[in-house]
């Protein structure tokens, strides 16, 4: 009987080994499925005049995420140089993510925060009314919301003010992270 149990056991023992050898390969295999699809959404052309032809190629822009306090903030540039992150930067983007819990919702989930030359854009979703945000400064400015049969309601309008208090906020903490961010380009003389 005891051999039995034995036996049983380091049958289990081998089914757990070569389920995990699968699981890792598996991961592993669809990793590189994902990114190589990744990759393929981004090779893409445009159509171009003939006359622009003669232009040199635009270069690609370049993305570096960093993960701070478990949320995630994107930096896109030209080149090497505008990938960097400050600590100013680090800083601003914690307190964002704590002035919107304390402020507007405790029960959110937060996307990338996305910061471009030109503007920045965060967006997420306030879980119990069941409504996607974003909040975008630059050159689309403003609040967007998006949710499937909305109650309007006391709660909703308190929300909805809420998000605005908080998006002035928004605008002036990532407006000046914008500013300081642009280089003064030396002008020719």
């Amino acid at each position: 009987m005891n051999n039995l149990h034995n036996d049983r056991y380091d049958e289990m023992k081998s089914l757990l080994k070569k389920s995990r050898m699968i699981l890792e390969q598996t991961q592993d295999n669809l990793g590189d499925s994902v990114q190589s699809r990744i990759d393929q959404d981004t090779d893409y052309e445009t159509a171009v005049d003939d006359e622009e032809n003669d232009e040199t190629p635009v270069s690609k822009d370049k993305t570096q995420k960093y993960r701070i306090s478990g949320g995630i903030m994107a930096l896109h540039g030209k080149d090497r140089s505008e990938l960097d992150i400050t600590g100013d930067e680090k800083v601003a983007f914690q307190e964002t993510m704590d002035e919107f819990v304390q402020e507007v919702s405790d029960l959110a989930d937060f996307d990338v925060l996305n910061v471009y030359p030109n503007n920045v854009d965060w967006s997420g979703k306030i879980i119990d009314q069941d409504l996607d945000f974003t909040l975008t400064i630059g050159e689309n400015s403003g609040i967007y919301i998006n949710g499937d049969m909305l109650k309007v309601d006391e709660d909703f309008l308190d929300l909805i003010s809420k998000l605005q208090k908080f998006y002035q906020k928004f605008k002036s903490k990532w407006g000046t992270v914008l500013s300081n961010r642009k280089k003064t380009k030396e002008s020719p003389e």
